[in-house]
């Protein structure tokens, strides 16, 4: 099958369309023709070798974290799906590969598609739905009346987080350029802030929930904004111990994030808040629960520029820019 590979890591380097091997399938797999795949600055950060230590791939591997297509065919222990299913998902870690003709997942991972969703608007959702969800739900246990603020509202994360907040009840402030105003007040943001002429944290405070997705400065200004025992919930670093103890990482890696993440949790520790990072993980049954979200029209896609399948690195290379709003998709089709 053709897929877009990775030979090596590299900032410079790009992916190498190339003939592979169809996936093998397990009994618990489901084997799904792609229609269409998200592409993710995650896919960036992968490729060029930042998660490796944390995700040790073998190389060459086939790049992709997320997917909407047709099952063909599904493992014997199987039970949720059956050949001719319109599915998407966010394939678990050490079993990415959407950028391909094919991909094998494990059904725990899948969900049925949308039904009022095209299969590239599809493939836009799974891992920025997923992130605000487990952001907001399973982490900050958001409530009606809160208030959060979502770093940059315009971007895959940020359009998708901002619905699902205001589906919440929350009250919600979100950084965009003047630009992108317009988008992310009609996604439900209550408060804008220009990024290009303002500072966010002269402007907001009281906060409850913080969902960062910034450099490090931005990540220790945010603790500003937070009123006491708040929650400053970081999807970019730096990794925790938590964070380490999850992934069941050896000693030495675990004293390498505790050490990175040491100064911002002690800054936060005195601004009496929490921080946590997040990465986030496949899970089949929450995509199914965005499902019945987008159905019902709480939440639509925002989709900037679908590719083709051959121009995956000119779409990558374009997620780079951080100049896309909303997701950016390629479709085989």
């Amino acid at each position: 099958m053709k897929a877009f590979v990775v030979d090596k890591y590299s900032k410079k380097g790009v992916l190498r369309l190339a003939e592979m091997p169809g996936p093998e399938v397990g009994d618990s797999d489901v084997l799904v023709e792609v229609h269409a795949a998200g592409v993710n600055l995650l896919d960036s950060k992968v490729k060029t070798g930042e998660f490796k230590l944390i995700l040790p791939y073998r190389r060459p591997f086939i790049l992709g974290h997320d997917v909407a297509g047709k099952v063909i065919r599904v493992g014997s222990k199987v039970r949720k799906f059956k050949p001719g299913d319109d599915v998407y998902a966010r394939p678990r870690d050490g079993r990415i590969g959407a950028f391909a003709e094919f991909i094998a997942m494990d059904e725990a991972d899948v969900a049925l598609k949308p039904k009022n969703l095209s299969m590239e608007e599809a493939a836009s959702i799974p891992l920025v739905g997923l992130t605000a969800w487990q952001v907001l739900v399973e982490r900050a246990g958001l409530r009606k009346g809160q208030k959060v603020f979502i770093q940059a509202g315009s971007g895959g994360v940020g359009t998708f987080a901002i619905q699902l907040a205001k589906h919440l009840g929350a009250i919600v402030a979100t950084t965009a350029s003047a630009a992108s105003a317009g988008l992310v007040k009609g996604l439900g943001a209550d408060v804008v802030v220009d990024y290009r002429k303002d500072d966010f944290e002269k402007i907001l405070s009281g906060y409850d929930v913080v969902l960062n997705s910034q450099d490090a400065k931005t990540l220790e200004k945010s603790l500003t904004v937070l009123k006491p025992g708040g929650k400053l919930i970081s999807i970019s670093g730096p990794p925790d111990p938590e964070f380490a103890r999850e992934k069941g990482l050896n000693l030495v890696l675990r004293l390498v994030l505790r050490l990175l993440s040491r100064g911002i949790r002690a800054k936060a520790r005195r601004h009496g808040v929490s921080f946590s990072f997040l990465f986030m993980g496949a899970q089949g049954d929450q995509l199914g629960k965005i499902t019945s979200l987008i159905e019902s029209g709480t939440i639509r896609p925002v989709v900037d520029r679908v590719f083709p399948f051959e121009a995956s690195n000119e779409a990558l290379a374009y997620v780079e820019t951080g100049r896309a709003k909303g997701k950016v998709v390629i479709t085989m089709r």
